[in-house]
């Protein structure tokens, strides 16, 4: 039976769940059909496997870690990054304020920032104390041609995460707010360029289409969604400019190397344009005593991630080392371009992340197993294979990473030891960025982007933030 809401959200990552929770305090609950759909579980039941197993399992029909309540990114560690008070620019995150100004997004954040207290997140925010320390690890940056963007962060804590977006999941369910797990949006119902609705489908059962009406949705699909994501605008003609896509690797060292940055700031965020390309090469989800793991995409496709535990600790640290790239003339589909490498890897993997020395990347050579079990620094990916990530990843993003590594050295002493270790491939999907107004409304009237998915936003808060803003335009009077 077809059923007709007053509007339906497609995803429930941040931006999603933040959009339904907006809509309760705004009192729509109470008179409006609100429906979420998620092709993922609930969160209590998301899980990953390979703890007890020892390896990827490649759960069917979609990744636990990638899909579900809550998104892919509050199973990673759960890090809010947040704007400088006393700023008036926001240096990371996303560019919501292109759209809203500075100072509304900057009161968005901290609005949602709230929230994430109230559900229970630590009240400790890092990197607002030892200024001055933090300010000769900056200079000492810029000197070598590295920007360090200094902004606050609040650690949720990969295990926290479960539990403060379970608490959410309860809320919205209790308000009101019906969701569809386990449902998968096949389609979009667009007709003479107004939304209609959608074309949805249990994930484990095929043949069950079901359309559900509402001239009003939202799409917060992430960037696990983002190649649906091309595919609706190239069927339905959505009016989107060519993305960027993030190329690169999880970087593992010692803690007593990066102990400064993570005493100081928890979370360094470094950012070169460095020769002889001149790419933007970035530092991002930085991982204190933190694990590197395994996250699925669709067909299989395996990726590298970071997760960081408030109790559970490990004595390196990782991060992403990540170039981005803009390909627009002639070749303009940066998700198909960054897939291949993704598979690639993979092939060379046998579906498994790659490892390597970046003193045998250096030395012009792979890397054995038996070099790795007598490595300093222990990989804290236990199924990784040691191997030859240059095989997979471009010459041009390996020139830009291993150059970047090199500065970085003359930055934090040890960041360029050849015992640390690459995995490959670590890569960030965003779908070609969707043309919108200031109210997050696309090119087809009723259809909203907001989140990761749709280029708008580059994490956690500033998601949430999107997700908030869009439930106050949804129904303004």
């Amino acid at each position: 039976m077809d059923e007709q809401y007053d509007v339906i959200i497609v995803g429930a990552g941040p931006s999603g769940v933040f959009t339904a929770y907006e809509l309760i305090q705004l009192g729509l609950n109470k008179d409006k059909k609100i429906l979420m759909i998620e092709q993922g579980k609930k969160v209590e039941n998301r899980n990953c496997p390979i703890e007890k197993v020892g390896q990827c399992v490649k759960c069917k029909p979609y990744c636990n870690i990638t899909s579900g309540f809550s998104g892919a990114g509050a199973f990673s560690d759960g890090k809010l990054t947040l704007p400088n008070k006393d700023d008036d620019h926001i240096e990371v995150g996303g560019n919501i304020q292109d759209y809203l100004g500075v100072d509304k997004t900057k009161e968005l954040m901290f609005y949602a920032d709230d929230i994430y207290v109230k559900f229970g997140a630590d009240t400790k925010v890092e990197g607002l104390e030892n200024l001055d320390e933090i300010k000769k690890i900056s200079d000492r940056a810029r000197e070598n041609g590295i920007l360090l963007c200094n902004c606050p962060i609040r650690h949720l804590g990969t295990e926290k995460s479960h539990e403060l977006y379970g608490k959410l999941e309860h809320y919205l369910l209790e308000n009101n707010i019906e969701i569809m797990f386990e449902t998968n949006v096949k389609d979009l119902i667009i007709e003479d360029n107004k939304v209609k609705g959608v074309v949805a489908e249990k994930s484990k059962i095929n043949g069950t289409e079901k359309k559900l009406y509402s001239d009003k949705v939202v799409l917060g699909i992430g960037r696990k969604g983002a190649e649906w994501l091309a595919e609706m605008c190239d069927k339905h003609g959505i009016e989107n400019t060519a993305g960027i896509v993030d190329i690169g690797v999880r970087y593992e060292l010692p803690d007593a190397v990066m102990k400064d940055i993570n005493k100081y700031m928890y979370e360094g965020k470094f950012v070169g344009y460095l020769p002889p390309y001149g790419d933007k090469v970035r530092t991002f989800c930085q991982n204190p005593s933190g694990f590197v793991a395994n996250e699925v995409y669709d067909n299989n496709l395996t990726l590298v991630n970071g997760h960081a535990y408030k109790d559970r600790k490990s004595t390196n640290t990782n991060l992403a080392l990540l170039a981005s790239h803009h390909f627009n003339n002639p070749f303009k589909e940066p998700i198909k371009y960054g897939m291949n490498i993704a598979e690639n890897a993979n092939q060379l993997g046998k579906g498994n992340v790659l490892v390597q020395r970046l003193g045998d990347i250096l030395a012009g050579k792979r890397t054995w197993q038996e070099e790795l079990e007598k490595n300093s620094v222990v990989p804290t990916l236990k199924t990784a294979i040691a191997g030859d990530i240059t095989y997979a990843i471009g010459y041009r993003t390996m020139v830009d990473i291993l150059e970047f590594i090199k500065t970085m050295d003359k930055v934090i002493p040890g960041f360029a030891h050849p015992d640390n270790l690459l995995y490959a491939a670590e890569i960030k999907f965003y779908s070609n960025e969707l043309i919108i107004d200031n109210n997050f409304k696309t090119s087809v009237e009723g259809l909203y982007s907001i989140g990761d998915g749709g280029g708008l936003t580059r994490g956690l808060i500033m998601a949430s933030a999107s997700g908030v803003q869009m439930a106050r335009v949804l129904f303004a009077k």
